[in-house]
């Protein structure tokens, strides 16, 4: 029975264990709109890698998107039917009920079961890392299993790194650990995830050769995916705050600032090689500088945002080189982007961390970082953050391959299916039902000897891509 009235403000008074306390209406309402701003995000993600990819391809980004949000929203709400989450206060607020903050929460994937009260933190986030992560199985993996692996990745690694982060008895916030929306939770867990998956896939056909040396096929959809993860992230840090007050506010200005300088920074490296001014490599950057602030952004101010940008745009930008040195096929450079930028926002939340700032809020008190005087913290960052890089790698490895041993659920597709594309072998429809893959697919006869693609244009060019007999010749007169 829900035990609840209302003062003469019209805020809702709530009763527990004999004491009274009060859900401000307007924190609430905040956390509501962030929790629809950051459901926005995941097909932003999908639309994001759709974007990069090859067109025969793109449509299983977009499923994957949706499929996230499916699975891990039964394992949130449906699998453990919220019990004991209803309008008792949440750890995270106690000025939001737990029902509200269970919400919001789910779409980070940050779900705990060591507490059935932390639930009312975890479902709001429970949605977002696990369609990062998977990210990496683009061009060469099968469906199906990825159902059960984004369940159990979203159970055995993010919910425990969440735990250690953001409860109270976790060990990195007893000792101190400042991570605002997700830096290590989020995306060092499945960026370096997405390694993992990377290299227990192994590399696509024809890696190495100028098959791959192909272009997005549609950079309009990665446009879109980047203003839809954009728009959304001021709901992903801003509703981190859990109250619409100051700190929110900050932490919404450092966001946009930081995403600015990002894809600013990017777009200049990539000029300097190509003098283009590449629209992709703008997108990218302001995702790096995203992923940096994330940590911070409810810590740091707008002088330090330039900074987390810049970074972001920098190292990010030459971490897409590692996949080269150390030749692993990450298609979408998931673990340069996420796990490289979460670090970097990590670290500088370590340094520059003010408690001024955090104390925006007017209640939450801290030591604030190397700018505050307080030395240790950047120790307890580097620890949180190695940490959350080491266990996820280790059971993001250890799941995939017990899967692989378990019948129908081995992810890897076979050499036809990635040859014809995900979109026609698993799903039998196209993202473009009007547009042709001849000039992708070769024809089956042909698929060991054809040399693949000759160029770096849009769309790989394969030299014969239809035999003469094939093509449909024109009725008689």
């Amino acid at each position: 029975m829900v035990n609840i009235t209302f003062d003469s403000s019209g805020d809702i008074v709530y009763f527990t264990n004999g004491s009274a306390g009060v859900y401000n209406l307007g924190d609430i309402a905040w956390t509501l709109a962030s929790t629809a701003l950051v459901w926005i995000m995941i097909p932003g993600v999908g639309f994001f890698y759709s974007g990069l990819l090859r067109r025969k391809n793109a449509l299983s980004m977009i499923y994957l998107s949706m499929m996230t949000v499916a699975v891990v929203s039964f394992q949130c709400d449906g699998y453990f039917g919220l019990k004991g989450v209803l309008e008792q206060p949440s750890i995270g607020s106690s000025r939001v009920p737990a029902l509200v903050f269970c919400v919001f929460q789910l779409m980070f994937a940050a779900i705990t079961y060591v507490h059935f009260d932390y639930v009312s933190i975890a479902v709001l986030r429970c949605l977002f890392s696990p369609m990062i992560a998977i990210g990496a199985v683009a061009e060469r993996s099968r469906l199906g299993p990825l159902l059960v692996f984004v369940f159990v990745w979203s159970t055995l690694v993010y919910d425990p790194i969440a735990c250690w982060t953001w409860n109270v008895n976790g060990w990195s916030a007893h000792l101190g650990g400042l991570d605002f929306a997700g830096g290590t939770p989020v995306h060092i867990s499945s960026g370096t995830a997405a390694l993992a998956i990377s290299l227990y896939l192994g590399r696509r056909r024809g890696y190495g050769t100028e098959r791959l040396a192909y272009k997005p096929h549609n950079t309009t959809y990665v446009v879109l995916g980047t203003v839809f993860l954009w728009f959304g992230w001021f709901g992903f840090n801003g509703g981190s705050a859990l109250s619409a007050n100051l700190r929110a506010t900050m932490a919404c200005i450092v966001t946009n600032l930081a995403a600015s300088v990002g894809g600013l920074t990017w777009m200049l490296w990539d000029w300097r090689l190509e003098r283009k001014w590449s629209v992709v490599g703008f997108c990218s950057g302001a995702i790096a500088g995203l992923v940096a602030i994330t940590p911070g952004s409810g810590y740091v101010g707008a002088p330090a945002a330039v900074l987390f940008g810049f970074m972001a745009g920098t190292l990010c930008n030459f971490a897409t080189q590692l996949k080269f040195i150390f030749k692993y096929d990450d298609t979408l450079d998931i673990f340069a982007s996420h796990a490289i930028g979460g670090i970097v926002g990590n670290i500088l939340t370590g340094l520059f961390a003010q408690a001024s700032v955090a104390g925006a809020d007017g209640s939450t008190i801290l030591p604030g970082g190397w700018l505050d005087h307080n030395w240790k913290q950047l120790g307890i960052q580097l620890a949180d953050s190695v940490s959350g890089m080491s266990y996820s790698f280790v059971m993001t490895t250890i799941i995939l391959w017990a899967l692989h041993f378990i019948p129908g659920l081995r992810l890897r597709c076979d050499e036809e299916t990635e040859i014809i594309g995900v979109d026609d072998a698993e799903m039998g429809e196209f993202a473009y039902d009007y547009v042709g893959l001849d000039t992708e697919i070769p024809i089956r006869g042909e698929y060991n000897g054809n040399p693949g693609a000759t160029g770096g244009s849009r769309e790989p060019h394969h030299p014969q891509s239809l035999q003469e007999s094939e093509v449909e010749k024109p009725a008689p007169a």
